[in-house]
């Protein structure tokens, strides 16, 4: 067990390092002798727990994947927080933050990562849509939303969203956005049976990625 552990600490050590150099250097920019001397470790060392500098940021992004669903389960269950702002605070846990949060988008949008990318809108879709379900059913018990279906509905509001406003797959127009989301918004609302306006709160989140506001 003493072995496991210190191999998982210096997983993580590498891990760290790598997420700092990507953040600073670039993926591109960043070589795995770079990741070495900023560890201090051996070459074989590197390679016993990655086969690659590919294989390192595969890691990362998993290791961002669990933090940021955990970081969603914490706000969903916190009944301090007002219900529609809990529902805006989920969405927004779930961007990347980070070092390296720039290559990682960058990285997973590649052709050649097409895969990765569909793991993790696998993992958006299957681990945020039950996060969000738990909200609206306590937003049903409260008379907020009317719908028998809370799982299929968060289901679709996040297949869209992640497809729509994904900028790779998607290419807009500053007006063509806003429209998309307030179109997204009134058409979120009428599958809650909620009343009219009463998400509009939810444009801050796209609001705030744009450095715009919503007046």
């Amino acid at each position: 067990m003493r072995v496991v552990k210190e191999a998982e600490e210096r997983r993580n050590e590498i891990l760290d390092a790598a997420d700092e150099l990507f953040g600073q250097k670039g993926f591109d920019g960043t070589s795995t002798k770079d990741i070495i001397e900023k560890v201090g470790i051996a070459r074989g060392t590197l390679y016993y727990h990655f086969k690659s500098k590919e294989d390192i940021m595969d890691a990362l992004i998993e290791r961002y994947n669990g933090r940021l669903l955990g970081a969603a389960q914490e706000i969903a269950v916190d009944k301090r927080i007002p219900l529609i702002e809990r529902i805006i605070r989920v969405v927004m846990a779930m961007n990347l933050s980070g070092a390296s949060s720039k290559e990682i988008m960058e990285h997973i949008h590649k052709p050649q990562n097409a895969l990765m990318h569909q793991k993790i809108q696998k993992v958006i879709v299957c681990g945020v849509t039950p996060i969000l379900t738990g909200i609206i059913r306590e937003g049903i018990e409260q008379g907020l939303f009317n719908t028998p279906f809370p799982y299929e509905c968060m289901e679709m509001v996040v297949v869209y969203a992640n497809a729509v406003f994904d900028e790779n797959l998607v290419e807009m127009k500053d007006e063509d956005r806003t429209s998309r989301i307030q179109a997204f918004i009134f058409n979120t609302e009428r599958l809650l049976g909620a009343k009219s306006g009463s998400l509009m709160s939810i444009m801050q989140l796209f609001g705030s990625e744009n450095g715009e506001s919503n007046e």
